[in-house]
């Protein structure tokens, strides 16, 4: 990792360090990139090492802000993404900032962030983005029906296909399931699916969780194991039964006559005894 693959624009921010430093800083912040969806803790890790180096580079508060969001630490990402606002002056982190608040139990505040001034300047990625936390903000305050009405928009009936259609889509299937429109929440979450190329969302699990279809995973290591444990437990068991049921080898068939003559143990002596 040479620092090289970070964007041109945060390679512009970084030009006011040393070249060193910006090389370094510039490392940690393609890892934290990289990391950021699978590794999220690691990712936050590399995030730390960038703010220290260079806390006033806004590109670097924005990182950290991402990283602090996606481990849940709602709190610190919130002081981020606020710090890189006012180094920038930009309104694109507005939703994820009101997303905060909803992380920090304040579905009020991240509600009345959706009504501010600063939601007309976002595009309308932002705006969808804006409109799917006000949701979600709905339903944290148990307004199932508002979340509802909330998502109902030009772009939630909009036939094209853009990169926030299918998380759209598949918010109000799940809104309105929330509310027992079940037969609805089935016919968004296929348009959901339909939308989702890049398979960020599980609406097919949702179809089929309301088709009733469960899948079993054959190659799940866990249950393989749990398996062949089962299949040990059933095979002890039948060898148990089947030797504590079979006759001894060498044991002799049962009589149906009693035996007269068979001497009895006694503690008499017998005839020839030398006792």
């Amino acid at each position: 990792m040479t620092g090289d693959e970070i964007d041109k624009s945060v390679r512009q921010e970084l030009l006011s360090l040393p070249k060193t430093l910006a090389e370094d800083v510039a490392r940690n912040l393609v890892m934290v990139a990289k990391l950021l969806d699978t590794e999220p803790e690691q990712a936050y890790g590399y995030a730390r090492i960038a703010l220290r180096l260079a806390s006033r580079v806004a590109a670097v508060r924005e990182a950290a802000g991402f990283a602090s969001y996606a481990v849940g630490k709602y709190s610190e990402a919130l002081a981020e993404f606020r710090a890189a606002r006012r180094m920038t002056g930009n309104t694109e982190l507005w939703p994820v900032m009101a997303d905060c608040e909803r992380g920090m139990g304040r579905p009020e505040r991240a509600l009345a962030m959706a009504g501010e001034p600063e939601v007309q300047k976002l595009d309308r990625a932002g705006q969808v983005e804006m409109r799917l936390v006000a949701a979600g903000a709905r339903r944290d305050m148990g307004q199932a029906d508002a979340a509802v009405v909330t998502l109902q928009s030009s772009e939630l009936a909009s036939h094209s296909i853009q990169p926030w259609t299918a998380r759209l889509r598949y918010a109000y299937a799940d809104a309105l399931l929330a509310v027992g429109r079940e037969d609805e929440a089935r016919e968004w979450f296929a348009k959901a699916l339909e939308a989702d190329q890049g398979g960020t969302t599980d609406a097919s699990d949702r179809l089929a969780e309301l088709d009733g279809v469960e899948f079993v995973d054959a190659l799940d290591p866990d249950e393989a194991a749990q398996d062949e444990a089962a299949q040990d437990e059933v095979e002890t068991v039948t060898v148990t039964v089947t030797v504590t049921e079979a006759p001894e080898a060498d044991s002799e068939p049962a009589s149906a006559e009693p035996v007269a003559d068979q001497p009895q143990d006694s503690d008499e002596p017998q005839d020839g005894d030398d006792r």
